[in-house]
């Protein structure tokens, strides 16, 4: 039953349900249920039924298989994020939406190892914004000026995405990675052709670069910012994602070419 916790975190969330909701379903505290998702517990028979029945899958499946990889279509190899953690969520406001922990420059650090700790979320910042409809938030404040005309100290707030396959090229997200940290940038989806990221900045005073999706830790799609800053506009220059995506293509064209020049030394 070792990936009995985990299993029943990624199910709950493909089901778009908070813990309390999930608890009610299966009449039990959240607070028990939080031990099962954790692994600081174990349900007995009866009630892993129960929760076998509202997941639609066999016990066996449940406590048996480990349904947290996700299939890359084209290889069949398993992409997911670093470590095979899911987001952890401790705290919902009155009608059972997850309020929005915020994680500030001081803690963007300590993030990269407590982001799938309760505890050290618990001690983050929360906030409410009712022009977001249900789901999982997180808010980071961004330093630099990569990403311009988004101002350092800007939070950006991201919807959690659960299936790293599931990130749209072009899109803009925070993307949580050891070797990067909490970076906000533009991706550009290459997992099935070459199992990366490309990261590209807005401000293209910056190189874009490549990341392993095995190096992620988390994705949080950006929905919106909060600043008390007000862009300058007259300084503003737009870049279509066109033109980042040539960017893209050119950095690969770069990589192929010095691998190219590697094997011929060899």
């Amino acid at each position: 039953m070792v990936k009995l916790n985990e299993n029943m975190r990624k199910l709950r969330k493909q089901l778009k349900l908070t813990q309390d909701q999930f608890a009610a379903k299966l009449d039990i505290k959240r607070s028990l249920l939080g031990a099962y998702e954790e692994g600081r517990a174990e349900p007995k028979l009866e009630l892993l039924q129960k929760i076998a029945q509202v997941f639609n899958i066999s016990v066996d499946d449940l406590i048996g298989k480990d349904l947290s990889q996700a299939e890359d279509s084209a290889s069949g190899k398993p992409v997911n994020f670093a470590k095979g953690k899911e987001v952890v969520v401790v705290t919902s406001d009155l009608q059972g939406r997850d309020n929005i922990e915020l994680v500030p420059l001081k803690a963007a650090a300590g993030y990269l190892n407590g982001y799938a700790d309760t505890e050290f979320v618990k001690e983050l910042p929360k906030f409410q914004l009712p022009i977001l409809k249900q789901g999982t938030y997180r808010a980071f404040e961004i330093s630099g000026d990569s990403m311009l005309p988004i101002l350092p100290g800007t939070i950006v707030i991201g919807e959690y995405v659960e299936n790293i396959q599931n990130i749209k090229s072009g899109k803009t997200y925070v993307v949580i990675s050891q070797r990067e940290g909490v970076v906000y940038k533009r991706v550009f989806n290459y997992l099935t052709e070459s199992g990366k990221l490309f990261l590209v900045s807005d401000n293209r005073h910056y190189a874009p670069y490549q990341l392993d999706g095995s190096d992620v830790m988390e994705v949080w799609a950006a929905k919106a910012y909060i600043s008390v800053q007000f862009p300058d506009i007259e300084s503003k220059k737009d870049v279509s994602v066109e033109e980042l995506a040539s960017v893209v293509l050119d950095l690969q064209k770069e990589i192929f070419q010095l691998k190219s020049e590697k094997i011929k030394e060899k």
